[in-house]
């Protein structure tokens, strides 16, 4: 176990020569882990099969054991990830504010570094070159804390990552690897060296960290999705989006958990969706209509609030929209929900009262990514309201400082009168 305090302390130096890097030189540190990563591939899927032989000899379930792979096609999806990101605008040193508080003095609202983040998420190693490539770009150093499962892939992707950015220039202490759950508790005792903690992973879990730490938590909790079949849905659209939502990739957190569908098109619609999922070998469970309609076990009041992250789905016919988003917003997790509807005013009232950080209509759960909304990655999604919300991308790893700029003017001429607020809005980028 390495020394907590030491590592966290040489993270808070990497993330104070960061935040002073200029962005050509982070670009070009995220271009060369891109190369390096290709150079390395390898011995990575040397190292990676080895964790997957571990993992079988535990008997890690089928949908982990995808998780856990790092193979070629996950290869080429975080390279394209890395120089997606090089290629995004700098999201430090951006004014949001600028404002003359009176005569020669102004106040400008610029976007800069969080600092140090500690990381702790699933058994998924491109994960690891998501969080820290993205820290990297945002001037941040980040603490990682991967699943053991992943521990030999991770270890080599961290190595690559970290020799890339000292060979560019950068410090190799941006982004470290934390190895046990020991140096986890040790991570959220250092409130004064770590900034934010953001823990990936069950809503137990994340109540976990807060509770046991003085350092602000952002939590990304369980994925319980749903996609809503209204009343007028489009019977193959509303197949095609609840088979891709459920069974394109039935272990990450966008994958849909519940089926709410509308008692009108329920006769229509669940014969030809039990079809396609006994297909791909889902098992079914629905409320007591749903198993009068279609072969599939009773559901359980559990069922309606549980991540499966497996070949699981629960059903549920319901009498109306509001009962439908009621249902959601009691149940669901607030990561994403779907309508699917061909009625404009059905759309927009699910759109509207569903509390959830992405709402969407008539398209799969599984595009909730920040990949996919042109983020370049990302840490995590974010289920709560406060600081970010949804895929969690750069601009979500940055902050603010004020920058008040003037000429000598002093709070005594402000009281004498000498001085006025003019509170007038200019439209300028701060100039330092």
């Amino acid at each position: 176990m390495h020394d907590l305090h030491t590592v966290a302390a040489s993270s808070r130096a990497a993330y104070l020569t960061l935040a002073d890097a200029d962005a050509n030189a982070r670009n070009r540190a995220l271009l060369a882990m891109a190369d390096a990563l290709l150079a390395e591939k390898e011995h990575l899927f040397s190292e990676n099969a080895k964790d997957i032989e571990d993992a079988k000899q535990s008997n890690l379930p089928a949908p982990l054991l995808k998780r856990l792979s790092f193979g070629e096609e996950k290869l080429r999806s975080v390279v394209q990830g890395l120089r997606d990101l090089a290629a995004l605008p700098d999201p430090l040193g951006h004014t949001t504010l600028a404002r003359e508080l009176t005569e020669g003095l102004k106040l400008y609202r610029v976007t800069c570094p969080i600092g140090v983040i500690g990381v702790i998420f699933e058994s998924r190693p491109d994960a690891l070159v998501q969080i820290a490539s993205l820290a990297l770009k945002s001037g941040n150093a980040v603490l990682l804390k991967g699943g053991r499962e992943a521990a030999k892939t991770n270890l080599a992707l961290c190595n690559v990552l970290r020799n890339a950015a000292e060979k560019t220039g950068l410090p190799a202490d941006f982004a470290q690897l934390l190895t046990s759950r020991e140096e986890v508790s040790e991570m959220l005792k250092e409130d004064e060296l770590i900034d934010l903690i953001i823990p990936r992973g069950s809503k137990a879990f994340v109540r976990y960290i807060m509770d046991n730490s003085r350092i602000p938590v952002l939590g990304h909790a369980d994925g319980i999705c749903h996609v809503y079949l209204d009343r007028s849905a489009d019977p193959a659209m509303a197949v095609r989006v609840a088979v891709d939502s459920k069974i394109q990739n039935v272990s990450v957190c966008n994958a849909m958990e519940t089926l709410l569908v509308h008692r009108e098109i329920a006769p229509v619609v669940l014969p030809d969706l039990a079809e396609a999922y006994a297909q791909a070998h889902v098992d079914l469970v629905g409320d007591e209509e749903t198993v009068s309609l279609i072969h599939c076990q009773p559901a359980s009041e559990e069922d309606w609030s549980t991540e499966y992250l497996d070949y699981r789905l629960s059903i549920r016919i319901v009498n109306s929209l509001d009962e439908a988003i009621d249902h959601i917003n009691r149940y669901g997790s607030h990561h994403t929900d779907c309508i699917v509807t061909s009625d404009d005013a059905a759309a927009s009232v699910f759109l509207r009262r569903v509390d959830s950080a992405g709402v969407y209509r008539n398209v799969s759960t599984r595009f909730a990514d920040g990949f996919v909304y042109g983020f370049g990655a990302e840490v995590g999604i974010a289920t709560g309201k406060i600081h970010a919300r949804g895929p969690m991308g750069v601009e979500g790893l940055t902050t603010y400082k004020y920058k008040l700029l003037g000429s000598g003017q002093t709070m005594t001429d402000v009281k004498a009168g000498r001085l006025t607020y003019t509170h007038r809005n200019l439209e300028e980028a701060c100039p330092l």
